[in-house]
């Protein structure tokens, strides 16, 4: 059963929410918040799967809250569960990995909880945690399936250049062609812990034998040039583990 918590400062749209997952029978609310503060306490000790958060709270700013969730080292999923559609795409950048609006819809909801089903069981089969990775270049694996056009495709992870999310679609680039799905970047992610693929931004995933060039950008940050001419940019808080996997 998942474990979730909500965020929002309106106890109405708390308690709907509530009451759908509860319906649902897969989800257990075991907190919630109507501030910034009171959640990043409770949540380090609750540690829930998901996060049901409000865009609009009222002294905070629920998108400020995920850029938090972020730096956590067991970082729950994120859902916004929100009023407001025109933060959707600053909501994917952030790794939510759905954006629902109110008022809520049960049928909705059983399509987010199902989503966050599949993630937490493609965690739960064999998937190390953050934790455990290495910090030396990882061995590739086999395939990655990528869901386009209502079928899976096979894909070699040795073939994939880089990996990122724009406007609420990602973009897997290979050595001969391009794939757009809707699948968010942060699933991407957990599929391939262990694999020559790892985040350099909050935006892309690259694959470290597919950089060609490593070049400094300003405020301390770098471009990787890779394979296929692509610039990649490398934020400030992915720069030691990039150092780490390559020895730069």
């Amino acid at each position: 059963m998942l474990k979730a918590y909500i965020v929002d400062d309106e106890p109405l749209a708390r308690d709907e929410l509530t009451y759908i997952l509860r319906r649902l029978k897969q989800v257990e609310v075991v907190g919630e918040a109507d501030s910034i503060e009171r959640t990043l306490e409770e949540i380090r000790t609750l540690r829930p799967d998901v996060v049901f958060l409000d865009i609009q709270l009222a002294e905070d700013s629920g998108l400020d809250l995920a850029r938090r969730l972020l730096e956590y080292e067991h970082r729950p999923t994120v859902v916004f569960a929100t009023a407001y559609d025109e933060y959707a795409l600053k909501a994917f950048e952030l790794e939510a990995i759905d954006y629902v609006l109110k008022p809520f819809d049960e049928e909705r909801i059983r399509q987010t909880v199902g989503k966050l089903i599949r993630l937490k069981i493609n965690r739960q089969i064999g998937q190390p945690d953050r934790s455990e990775r290495k910090t030396a270049p990882p061995d590739k694996t086999d395939k990655l399936a990528i869901l386009e056009d209502e079928r899976f495709i096979l894909v070699s992870i040795g073939k994939i250049v880089s990996i990122h999310s724009t406007e609420g679609k990602t973009i897997i680039k290979t050595d001969d062609r391009q794939y757009t799905v809707t699948e968010p970047l942060v699933s991407f992610e957990q599929k391939l812990l262990g694999t020559s693929i790892v985040r350099v931004h909050r935006a892309f995933l690259v694959n470290l034998d597919a950089i060609v060039e490593i070049q400094p950008w300003f405020h301390s940050t770098y471009n990787l040039v890779m394979k296929d001419g692509s610039k990649v940019p490398v934020s400030r808080t992915h720069i030691k583990e990039l150092k780490q996997f390559i020895g730069f």
